[in-house]
């Protein structure tokens, strides 16, 4: 069963100093981190800013190449994990045919954010190594921010 997911970060890992791209089921609290490369990172975060870069980025041209060839993606599908590295597909219809591209992740989320078209992850991928993206309630994060807010320097005992 395919799950659909938001991408809801992309940050520079602490421990790995490398860039990873954060997914969240869209009807869930299941959060998939992967790790991806830094040029990459640049290319969706631009794309989830709806930055345009001044010449198009590989992912720009790759779009262009879709639309030309009229072609249309109907969605992206991470689809496996095998030995810690995932795998995904891009799903293309064109002239009433389906095309199915193999890809790296990275490089399919980054299309599908500039193509405004769902990401999906096969249900089994996400069980292996999904976390559980909120153990505290949002009631508790905003009495926390509550707390935070009315604290003096003396409170810390200084």
């Amino acid at each position: 069963m395919l799950i659909e997911v938001d991408v809801v970060n992309v940050a520079i890992d602490v421990k790995s100093k490398m860039p990873v791209i954060v997914l969240k089921e869209k009807n869930g609290s299941k959060t998939l981190p992967i790790w991806i490369g830094l040029f990459e990172a640049q290319s969706i975060a631009l794309a989830m800013e709806n930055v345009k870069p001044p010449r198009p980025l590989t992912h720009d041209l790759a779009k262009s190449l879709i639309e030309k060839l009229k072609g249309k993606v109907d969605r992206v599908v991470i689809n496996d994990l095998r030995h810690n590295t995932f795998y995904a597909r891009i799903l293309i219809r064109q002239n009433g045919e389906s095309i199915q591209v193999d890809s790296r992740p990275s490089d399919a989320i980054a299309l599908a954010l500039r193509l405004k078209v769902p990401i999906f992850i096969e249900e089994e991928v996400l069980d292996k190594v999904a976390m559980d993206s909120s153990p505290i309630g949002e009631e508790e994060i905003e009495e926390f921010k509550k707390k935070l807010k009315d604290l003096k320097p003396e409170d810390f005992g200084l």
